[in-house]
């Protein structure tokens, strides 16, 4: 079914609607990169909306655009045009959009993740990707950027998913590793007593992993261009804020979501202000990485 035609204008209107975390740290960009930025996100809420949708051909719709990305046909509506003119002007690797693909592919299967590999092949795929594609947006010209760019797209979606667990255990999905809880979906879905604690040690490892990533990307940033270093690392803050306040709830992931306030966003943005000092950047370390070889942005040895 044809898309009705998109509003470039509209870019920033859906990110303050759907992104308020990363609407907020666009503030601090620019008016440029920040646009650029909203029609990235843009992108990638449309093919999520798909994705989580109730729409019949979900997988079909998503398939053609990953077909669209490939060149193999004509751009699937005026969202996938769109993106194939941004990706064309600032040189968005299109591995990286199809491999996003990839990952909304995968969500329309019941989903068991078995163990922390497939858990991070899969964040990669939906999140890391998008790092990746972020880097071209802010115009980072150091290569060594992509590696930690993708870490905090992992990161991201970790956090993403320790929030989320309730609501995709509804939706029969259960990102959380077998090897770490041995639970259905449907089981996490009752929140009865019995799930709660074994699921509540999965989440606060989930938090641990995002954690390590989260280190490595707050390094990376020192890469990217001064004028989008603060906005990143604000994105970074308010986002691992997620965990800090699921912790301070006791990872009582059966009441539902968290939500980082107005209020601790704005001391959340001056502490940002620390982490601009220069500081030298480390070599990435490799075993972030391990399980994601062969990747889009993955170094292959």
């Amino acid at each position: 079914m044809q898309a009705a035609p998109i509003n470039q204008s509209s870019s920033k209107q859906v990110l303050a609607r759907h992104g308020k975390s990363f609407y907020w740290a666009s503030l601090f960009l620019g008016q440029k990169l920040a646009h650029r930025a909203a029609r990235l996100y843009e992108f990638c809420r449309f093919v999520d909306d798909i994705a989580d949708g109730d729409l019949p051909h979900r997988h079909e719709t998503l398939a053609d655009i990953k077909q669209s990305l490939n060149g193999h046909c004509p751009p699937a509506g005026p969202e996938v045009k769109a993106f194939l003119e941004l990706a064309s002007e600032v040189n968005i690797p299109i591995n990286a959009a199809i491999e996003l693909l990839d990952g909304m592919l995968l969500d329309q299967q019941p989903t068991a993740v078995k163990d922390q590999a497939e858990l991070l092949r899969y964040c990669h795929a939906v999140a890391g990707t998008v790092g990746l594609m972020m880097c071209r947006i802010l115009n980072c010209k150091h290569d060594r950027a992509d590696h930690f760019a993708i870490d905090l797209g992992i990161a991201m979606q970790l956090t993403n998913i320790a929030r989320d667990v309730l609501e995709d255990a509804t939706m029969g999905r259960r990102y959380l590793p077998a090897s770490w809880v041995d639970l259905s979906p449907t089981e996490i879905a009752s929140a009865k007593t019995a799930s709660r604690q074994p699921t509540s040690k999965a989440i606060e490892q989930l938090l641990s992993l995002a954690d390590s990533y989260y280190k490595s990307a707050l390094l990376g940033i020192q890469l990217l261009p001064f004028r989008s270093r603060f906005s990143i690392t604000v994105a970074l803050r308010v986002y691992r804020q997620i965990g800090v306040l699921l912790r301070r709830r006791n990872l009582a992931w059966w009441k539902g979501r968290v939500v980082v306030h107005k209020l601790e966003k704005i001391i959340l943005s001056l502490l940002s202000l620390i982490d601009l000092r220069p500081k030298k950047v480390p070599p990435h370390q490799s075993n972030l990485h391990k399980s994601l070889k062969g990747l889009a942005g993955v170094d292959a040895t």
